[in-house]
């Protein structure tokens, strides 16, 4: 069972979540807060494994509220539920500590999926502002990857088996399969899935990022020389 903690300021927000929540076998709210001072009261005494937060809430919210959740409680999945959809606000969150952003005018479908994705220890970004990201960006979100390992988790995301990466990229199958595992432990993915779902929210920018790396090998490495945050 998943366990939930909502932070939003608006009740009816709130109570609409409880019950999609609550139509599902695997997911449950143990803890609201209007606002974050309470939340990270919440935090202290009730175990979960998401917090799901508003960013725009009375007194301390926003990024501020993010970067003290993450504080308070490092390896805990936070998935931001806004009606804000501006690109630099989604990038300082996720620069913040949050592991996914979804907005309001999501389908329930989508956020059910949202939910289930990040407390996977996965990340998710609604497609629409996964759409909306430069490459730049996307390498950004992969700064942990070396640049051989960023062409292996491209070139899988396309659906190129072990054996043909390990052709495209003249290196042995063994090779391949390391860098995936390697890949795979430092982006958090518990399994093949998660990692293909996240790679193809970001198909947009990986196929860019891919013919690139494919035309320049160390176009991945100048670039994370030169990125200006997390």
């Amino acid at each position: 069972m998943i366990r939930i903690l909502i932070a939003d300021d608006h009740a009816i927000v709130r109570g609409g979540t409880v019950l999609l929540f609550g139509q599902t076998d695997d997911l449950t709210v143990v803890g609201e807060a209007s606002h974050g001072e309470q939340l990270l009261d919440q935090l202290r005494c009730t175990p979960c494994e998401l917090v799901l937060l508003d960013m725009s809430m009375p007194g301390l919210s926003g990024i501020a509220l993010i970067q003290q959740v993450r504080a308070a409680a490092p390896t805990l999945p936070m998935l931001v539920l806004s009606m804000h959809s501006e690109t630099l606000l989604v990038q300082r969150a996720l620069k913040a500590g949050a592991n996914g952003y979804i907005t309001k005018d999501s389908d329930p479908e989508a956020l059910l999926l949202a939910v289930r994705e990040v407390a996977g220890g996965g990340r998710y970004l609604a497609p629409g502002l996964a759409a909306e990201l430069t490459p730049g960006q996307y390498l950004d979100c992969h700064k942990k990857l070396s640049a051989r390992e960023q062409s292996v988790f491209q070139l899988l995301v396309l659906g190129k088996t072990v054996n043909e990466i390990a052709a495209a990229l003249s290196i042995t199958s063994r090779t391949v399969s390391a860098h995936k595992a390697r890949l795979m432990q430092k982006m958090g993915f518990q399994s093949n899935a998660v990692m293909l779902r996240y790679g193809l929210l970001h198909a947009v920018a990986a196929s860019r990022c891919l013919t690139q790396t494919q035309e320049n090998p160390t176009a991945f490495s100048e670039s994370r020389s030169v990125r200006p945050h997390q």
